[in-house]
């Protein structure tokens, strides 16, 4: 039972009191959690109430900017619920989780539904002057409108009831399948006492495996596990193709199970299912109509077309590079060798070796994580003049976790940016961005309220013996992220729900995927690549050859691309609910972007967490999209210089600071001076040859 002395001692209700005002994670314990998200729901229930009730009539101001600023404590809780919830999660915040869930989605609708409001909000909609209004105010105006017809305001009766049971249904189920696919992941691991068995393995890789052992407690012996800096290099190297075969088919079977509890076989028809019968409320032919809508593609047709053309440009250098990596795989193992999946990672490797003489374990030493970070702060400085500085009196949430104060050229305070590296139990698999407060300038004050972002990763860990010494990927993985948060601290917009990456799903990935293609400019890498033993600046020899290797399997990773966006498409173009065996259906929907052979029992759908739970329903094709537009983008950095200050100034300008405040074609023409086109990506990835 909440009582007044339960709220009174929240830290949520009470002013944190911390630098920025940051969330005082020191003082929040998992009790707290329900009782002020309840109490979020009770204010922004009577802030609506207050709206509703106004005897005014409906204005853009009394209306539409009375709704945009309802809810600031319940945004706050439920940000740091399930930022939590995914980065350092326990029993008792999953079991809460099972509570919160629904109570949301409940709210939600109970907003998005609410007769009154959608009234007044239609009326401003239906009788404003656009002319009246700022560019930005147009959008809040057409956003807010839009979102609540997409959200269910104009259904009634039976049609409304429907849609409530699916939005609660569908947050259960995406919860589940969360859930599942965390404990699978963390359940499993492979430990190895015989040495013999490590065969190919770097010592980095060695070492990394017995420190997981004394961190599980065991004995004796090298621990692996199904998270990414344990798995990928071991598939990458381990010569032993058994052992290989065997993680290969714990990974990619994952939530298939029935008997453990944890299978996402049914999870998966429900979710599609739920998703294509709330699209038919809504008078769309499939979901992927229904989420289209509000895309840069506008529909399914957009979305093929490009995949389409992706995969007739990629196929034949795809099989190409399939063919060589066999063709290396017999000349070592006999001619009768049949590469499969789990041996792909492992001759791939041994035939960049040969061509190009790199690998992750000859690059590692000159990643040290602190020395990446100063280099990726570095770029931040030369592009956007920010300042990163690191303030051990903002609270945070796990000991690993590192809190900075960014300022901007002038001295500014710009944002709190909080950095999350190394695996652990509680944590997800992957790598995001996230943020713990929005943007938005105060209509009382004036005051330009600035975010507070994070990036959550799962990068090699430091053992005993060795700081954290990074793989390109990771790299790669830390600049795109560290994208996603530019996005979200160089926010400067009136409205919060219009500021930082609150844009077209398929543009949101354009800051992120931009950042990546600084990692293989040699004038970049000099600013900090360095032997973390020697101090020796990286050799000008290995910088050409990750330059030469960039395109190395290019066509292979983009076919696998294009598989995920086709599977993607065929779960939410469906018009009919499915009821089918999910792992033939999956092997069906790709089949034209596969170049490897297929392995019975494997299924990507029961894991693919960004398409039954994440944000990537009917969107997976928006990394492909936003590729176009980062190539394109870059072209231009490449003609003005990479550092070039008007090429910074001019994406700063007109995609960072912008957000969703216009149309992104809008915004990428302003920058750009052009619509992107594919051949940009064709030419960075040697499918095309400059003209």
């Amino acid at each position: 039972m909440i009582t007044n002395d339960t709220l009174a001692h929240n830290p949520f209700l009470a002013p944190f009191g911390t630098p920025h005002d940051t969330v005082p994670f020191d003082r929040i314990r998992t009790e707290h959690y329900e009782p002020a998200l309840r109490e979020g729901i009770r204010r922004q229930l009577a802030e609506i109430d207050a709206i509703t009730s106004n005897p005014e009539e409906p204005t853009f101001g009394n209306t539409i900017e009375a709704y945009e600023h309802s809810g600031r404590l319940l945004e706050t809780v439920s940000n740091v619920f399930g930022n939590l919830h995914s980065a350092e999660t326990n029993d008792e915040m999953e079991r809460l989780a099972q509570v919160l869930m629904p109570l949301l989605s409940e709210h939600s609708n109970n907003i998005s539904l609410n007769p009154q409001l959608f009234a007044r909000i239609k009326h401003v909609y239906e009788h404003t002057d656009r002319a009246s209004l700022t560019t930005e105010q147009q959008t809040l105006l057409e956003e807010t409108y839009q979102g609540f017809v997409r959200h269910g305001a104009d259904l009634q009766g039976e049609a409304r009831d429907r849609y409530r049971e699916l939005c609660q249904e569908l947050s259960l189920l995406t919860l589940k399948f969360s859930e599942n696919n965390l404990k699978e992941t963390n359940d499993y691991q492979l430990v190895l006492t015989d040495r013999d068995q490590l065969a190919g393995l770097p010592d980095s890789v060695v070492e990394a495996a017995a420190e997981t052992t004394r961190e599980k407690g065991l004995a004796e012996g090298w621990t692996f596990t199904l998270q990414a800096p344990s798995y990928v290099p071991f598939m990458q190297y381990a010569a032993n193709r058994d052992l290989r075969h065997k993680l290969y088919l714990a990974y990619n079977t994952k939530c298939t199970h029935p008997d453990n509890g944890c299978s996402n076989l049914d999870i998966v028809k429900q979710i599609a299912n739920d998703h294509l019968e709330l699209a038919r409320l809504m008078g769309y032919r499939d979901y992927a109509d229904y989420v289209l809508r509000h895309r840069m593609a506008q529909d399914s047709t957009h979305v093929y077309r490009l995949l389409e053309q992706l995969l007739e440009a990629y196929t034949p250098a795809a099989r190409r590079e399939v063919a060589e990596v066999e063709a290396l795989a017999r000349e070592l193992e006999g001619d009768d060798f049949i590469l499969m999946p789990w041996d792909w990672s492992y001759y791939s490797q041994k035939l960049k070796d040969r061509k190009y003489r790199l690998n992750d374990e000859m690059l590692r030493p000159y990643f040290e994580l602190s020395r990446v970070k100063e280099g990726v702060f570095g770029l931040a400085t030369r592009l956007y003049g920010l300042t990163f500085r690191k303030n051990p009196d903002i609270p945070v949430y796990h000991k690993d976790v590192d809190a900075y104060e960014v300022f901007d050229r002038d001295g500014s305070f710009l944002a709190v940016f909080y950095a999350d590296f190394h695996p652990r139990a509680g944590k997800r698999s992957g790598a995001w961005m996230t943020s713990y407060k929005g943007q938005w300038i105060d209509p009382q004050t004036g005051e330009n309220s600035r975010p507070h972002v994070s990036i959550v990763m799962n990068f090699t860990k430091p053992t005993q013996d060795k700081p954290a010494l990074l793989t390109f990927s990771e790299v790669e993985t830390f600049l795109h992220e560290f994208g996603h948060s530019l996005h979200g601290m160089l926010a400067n917009t009136t409205y919060e729900s219009l500021s930082g990456t609150n844009v077209y799903w398929d543009f949101v990935e354009l800051p992120s995927q931009f950042m990546e293609n600084f990692a293989t400019e040699r004038d970049f890498l000099h600013t900090f690549a360095r032997h973390y033993q020697t101090d020796e600046p990286i050799p000008d020899e290995l910088v050409q050859r990750i330059k030469d290797s960039a395109n190395f399997n290019v066509a292979y990773a983009c076919l696998r691309q294009v598989s995920f966006g086709l599977l993607d498409m065929a779960w939410y173009t469906r018009t009919e609910p499915f009821e089918g065996d999910v792992e033939a259906y999956e092997k069906q929907a790709w089949a034209q972007a596969q170049v490897l052979p297929s392995v019975p029992g494997t299924c990507m759908s029961v894991q693919f967490s960004h398409i039954f739970a994440g944000g990537y329903s009917a969107g997976y094709y928006s990394y492909k999209w936003a590729e176009v537009l980062d190539a394109d983008a870059f072209a231009l950095f490449r003609q003005k210089g990479i550092f070039s200050p008007e090429a910074a100034a001019s994406f700063r300008d007109n995609i960072l600071s912008k957000g969703g405040t216009e149309h992104p074609m809008t915004l990428y023409k302003r920058f750009r001076g052009q619509e992107p086109t594919i051949d940009a990506l064709l030419i960075r990835n040697g499918i095309k040859k400059e003209k």
